[in-house]
Parts: C-alpha cells; sequence; structure tokens
C-alpha cells in the first residue's frame, strides 16, 4: 500500500500560523503519513537562519493575545515550532521545499535557511507531488 501524503503549502510566517504547521506536520507524520511543505513568502521568511532567536509576530487580527500567548507558552514550556518540527522529522517522512521564485525574488540562498530546509524546488515540481495528496492545506 503506498504511503499517504499530506502537502501544506506553508504561505504565512507569524508565530500562531508556524505551531499550526507544526503541530499538523507532527500529527501526520506520527500516524505514517509523508509530509511535504513548500515554504513561500513570509513562510518562506520564517525559515531564515536565527529563527529560534526572533519569534515572529502573532497574526495582526489577533496581536493583542500576543503577549499573553507567549507567557502562557513559556510557562507550559512549549517548544518552538522549529523544535518541533524538527522533532515530526526524526518521527517520519517530512520534506521542507524551498519555492524557487521566493528564494530568487529574496535573493536568498539555501544556506540562508535553517537546516530543516531539504531543497530549493519550483512551484511545478511541488505541485506534481501534492496533486496526489490525500490532505492539502494553505497555511
Amino acid at each position: 500500500m503506498e504511503t499517504e501524503r499530506m502537502s501544506l503549502v506553508v504561505f504565512s510566517g507569524t508565530a500562531d500560523k508556524m505551531i499550526a504547521v507544526a503541530t499538523l506536520t507532527t500529527g501526520a507524520a506520527a500516524m505514517g503519513m509523508d509530509v511535504d511543505l513548500f515554504l513561500t513568502f513570509w513562510g518562506l521568511e520564517a525559515f531564515k537562519k536565527g529563527a529560534q532567536k526572533d519569534q515572529p509576530p502573532i497574526s495582526a487580527e489577533f496581536s493583542s493575545y500576543g503577549p499573553m500567548m507567549q507567557q502562557m507558552m513559556q510557562a507550559k514550556r512549549v517548544p518552538h515550532w522549529l523544535d518541533t518540527l524538527r522533532a515530526a522529522r526524526e518521527i517520519g517522512s517530512v520534506r521542507i521545499f524551498a519555492c524557487s521564485a521566493t528564494m530568487e525574488l529574496f535573493e536568498h540562498t539555501l544556506a540562508d535557511l535553517e537546516d530543516v530546509v531539504d531543497e530549493v524546488t519550483g512551484v511545478a515540481s511541488f505541485i506534481e507531488r501534492a496533486k496526489d495528496s490525500k490532505i492539502t492545506l494553505f497555511i
């Protein structure tokens, strides 16, 4: 039987959405699914080297909850979303792709990104992989 796949297009790089990306990725990997992330625009920016030093902002519509959310997460020792993604990669098959067009636009190289990013790829290549996914989400 072929392994089921979940594909996520990661467009937003806000803290609340990155936590959702990491949690969904971990859950799918734990269920034995292959997981592909396609990082584009602000989602790609969240993966620049040093991501763990600078907590990204909360989505604008929920920004008033930012300080409270950060305090609660620290009190409950919630791991950084990047650590959660690293753990997901230890659990199962998680591949992280950087959008080649966004990389070119922002003048990034693979060396500019966190080590969890596997490769730079074009949208057509990602769509070819994603078209057979059981779950596809845009975050």
